[in-house]
């Protein structure tokens, strides 16, 4: 079941004192199995919200491969534990085992990850999945666990490409200029957004819904499911079917979780944790479509838009990273080559 922070702040009330980090709390092995925190950023929906939907398929999957009475998640939604930058980093750290989130931020940490941020690199997910299993993704997995002490247990999809909401109809370039549009702290994304004409405004995913309410924002770019899920209809309500960028979803790891967990249990967990990504990615694809549904119903005006003329552009960005990180070189090719 996932866990409020109520509920964890009571259960720390009522230990002795010094005891508020007692191995049970913080996640480590214990005489009845293993505990570890999974942290998400978004709502805990367990239809639109992808870190719940995870969760679920997680839940499932450890039942499957008979680890559900040695191996207990605590689910910990709506930054629970932090915003997204430090929960990353006490994923490094090992305090926070898990993490289910977009690639965008842990390129804070290592760059190399941005390669997936580009704008317009990926034209579907069906030609993301055919890249990262033709080698696009094993340079960034040991990219992470060699410089962030992270592992990438689980590549999912987020719930589809990421378009514009705003205050008013985006068609074309130019009427995305002045408006302040909510990216991802990271600066590809921020880039991306700059390129297409807007006033990209990095902000903490837990801080958009009263930057909207307060007029500080003009808008933010972000996938469907998400924005149903955190309800950001109800402030914005023209939604531009930019599809500028295809993020992946990836589960986050701590590699010092992985290290001192029982050799026994950690095949079928990363197994499991493995099904539980593809079961998202199902899930995603479908749902995609049901959100913008329901985005209509809410009032929402749902804007087809020129693609090719914020792809133009965008395209010099992949050229630009590419120079200033040589590495990235190959799995641009790789997302190039499943394209054809």
């Amino acid at each position: 079941m996932p866990i409020t922070r109520r509920a964890v702040l009571r259960h720390a009330a009522a230990l002795p004192v010094g005891a508020a980090l007692a191995p049970a709390i913080i996640g480590r092995a214990h005489a009845a199995g293993m505990t570890m925190k999974l942290s998400s950023s978004q709502a805990n929906d367990p239809k639109f919200a992808n870190g719940r939907v995870y969760y679920d398929y997680l839940l499932k999957a450890l039942k499957a491969n008979g680890l559900d009475g040695q191996i207990t998640v605590q689910f910990f939604p709506d930054n629970q534990l932090g915003q997204e930058i430090d929960v990353i980093n006490s994923v490094k750290l090992g305090v926070i085992d898990m993490m289910v989130s977009g690639t965008s931020i842990s390129a804070n940490l290592v760059p190399l990850v941005g390669v997936y941020d580009l704008g317009y690199l990926f034209q579907s997910y069906p030609q993301q999945t055919k890249a990262l299993d033709a080698g696009a993704a094993k340079p960034v997995e040991d990219a992470l666990l060699k410089s962030a002490n992270i592992r990438l247990i689980g590549w999912a999809y987020n719930f589809g490409a990421r378009s514009v909401l705003a205050r008013k109809p985006v068609h074309e370039p130019a009427d995305l200029s002045g408006l302040k549009i909510r990216t991802l702290p990271n600066p590809i994304i921020t880039e991306c957004l700059r390129l297409m004409g807007a006033a990209a405004t990095p902000l903490a995913f837990g801080e958009i819904y009263t930057a909207l309410q307060a007029g500080v924002l003009d808008g933010l770019e972000h996938d469907p499911p998400t924005i149903v899920a955190s309800k950001f209809y109800e402030t914005t309500k023209f939604y531009s079917l930019t599809e500028h960028i295809y993020s992946p979803l990836v589960t986050y790891f701590s590699d010092a979780t992985y290290r001192r967990m029982d050799p026994k249990l950690r095949d079928g967990f990363l197994d499991a944790a493995h099904k539980a990504a593809l079961d998202t990615r199902v899930h995603g694809l479908a749902v995609e479509q049901e959100a913008l549904v329901f985005l209509k119903g809410k009032g929402v005006t749902v804007l087809d838009c020129d693609k090719e003329a914020f792809r133009k552009r965008v395209l010099p960005q992949t050229d630009a990273f590419v120079k200033a990180h040589p590495d990235a070189k190959a799995i641009v090719d790789a997302v190039r080559a499943a394209s054809a």
